[in-house]
């Protein structure tokens, strides 16, 4: 366990800017720095998890900002939020929009995307796209998460579209945005189950199938090796 500690908790988006563009780059300092050391010690894929109150408010920001897709089609009830509740979770989603001018097309350039990133986001948000930037930077896959991570990854491709490279999806969230997110990035997860949890259990659960993946792509034997009649079959 590491004290990263930047503030007491991102700031209220529904009321103005959520981090000050020096939390903001303490933030992805925080990320970028862990990616490097788990780099250093040997580390060959990366899976970044969250934990956070309320954070699938600022995911829903940053995933209607960076597709100009809809609150009404990205909003979602996150940890399970009534029908008046989620009323109000998309209107204050719309209104944090308008407040930061994110209602039209989805910014261009990392300047761009910094601002929004400051404007709607989360320090575990940014912490995270750190880490994915750091990964690409390094030349290490990382296996995205769900809708928080979904989330960070757009902000990391919007940086860096580079880093896209480097990216699978591990599974697609309960949350409606979750699959936005995901065609935004080019993605097919590998598992849907319908999780809403965050924390990185999704990756978790999925790392086993993408190590057995590698397993079989390394020893399965093609027919040609194998020595089978009609290898033309292969092609």
């Amino acid at each position: 366990v590491r004290n990263e500690r930047i503030r007491a908790g991102t700031r209220d988006l529904a009321a103005g800017q959520a981090m000050t563009p020096q939390e903001l780059s303490a933030a992805l300092g925080v990320g970028e720095r862990c990616g490097r050391e788990a780099v250093q010690r040997g580390a060959q894929l990366l899976i970044a998890g969250d934990m956070g109150i309320a954070n699938t408010t600022a995911a829903a920001c940053l995933i209607c900002a960076f597709t100009a897709a809809s609150p009404e089609r990205v909003v979602g009830r996150g940890t399970g939020v009534d029908d008046a509740g989620l009323v109000r979770k998309r209107r204050v989603v719309q209104g944090a929009l308008a407040r930061a001018g994110c209602e039209a097309a989805p910014p261009g350039g990392a300047p761009a995307a910094l601002r929004i990133l400051a404007e709607l986001g989360g320090l575990e948000i940014a912490a995270m796209a750190g880490l994915y930037l750091e990964a690409a930077r390094s030349g290490v896959p990382v296996l995205l998460d769900g809708y928080i991570s979904g989330a960070a990854a757009l902000v990391a491709v919007a940086i860096e579209p580079a880093a896209r490279l480097w990216m699978a999806a591990s599974h697609r969230s309960a949350e409606a945005g979750h699959s936005i997110a995901l065609a935004a990035l080019g993605l097919e997860p590998i598992l849907d189950l319908g999780l809403r949890l965050g924390e990185g259990t999704g990756a978790a659960l999925a790392l086993p199938i993408v190590r057995a993946a590698l397993a079989l792509h390394r020893k399965m034997a093609t027919f040609s090796e194998a020595g089978i009649s009609g290898a033309a079959a292969e092609a």
